[in-house]
C-alpha cells in the first residue's frame, strides 16, 4: 500500500469517527444538544424554532457522512480514486462542516468557527487525494 492509499484511508476514517460519534452524541442526548445550541445562538437571527430543524438537518447530515464514510473503509472503496463510497462520504463532511462553520459564524462564535475551518481543510485534503 502506498502512502497516497494509506491518507485517503486515514481520512475517510477520520471522518467517519467525528461525524458518527457527532451524531450519535445528538441522537442519544438531543435535549442536553438543543439546549446548549438554544443558549449558544440566543444573539443570533436564527429563532428556537429555526435551531431546532437546523439541529435535526445538521443531525443528518453528520449521521450520513459518518456511515457513508464508514462503509468506504469497511469496503476498502478508499483504494479506488473517483466517485465511490469513501469520497462520497468527504463530500457530504464537506457540507456539513459549511453549516457548522456557518452556524459558528452566526453565533459569533469566531473560535469555534477557527476549529471548524480545520477540519474542513483536513476534508479538502482527502478530497483532493481522490481526484
Amino acid at each position: 500500500m502506498g502512502p497516497l492509499i494509506i491518507g485517503r484511508f486515514l481520512v475517510t476514517a477520520f471522518f467517519a469517527i467525528v461525524f458518527l460519534q457527532s451524531a450519535l452524541d445528538k441522537l442519544t442526548d438531543s435535549e442536553g444538544n438543543l439546549g446548549f445550541l438554544r443558549e449558544h445562538f440566543k444573539q443570533s437571527p436564527f429563532p428556537p424554532d429555526m435551531v431546532n430543524m437546523l439541529f435535526w438537518v445538521l443531525t443528518a447530515l453528520e449521521a450520513l457522512a459518518g456511515v457513508l464514510c464508514g462503509m468506504g473503509v469497511l469496503f476498502f472503496s478508499f483504494r479506488h480514486p473517483g466517485r465511490n463510497l469513501a469520497s462520497l462520504g468527504l463530500a457530504v463532511a464537506g457540507v456539513a462542516l459549511l453549516a457548522l462553520l456557518s452556524g459558528q459564524r452566526f453565533a459569533k462564535d469566531y473560535n469555534g468557527a477557527a476549529v471548524v475551518a480545520a477540519y474542513f481543510a483536513v476534508d479538502l485534503i482527502g478530497l483532493a487525494m481522490f481526484g
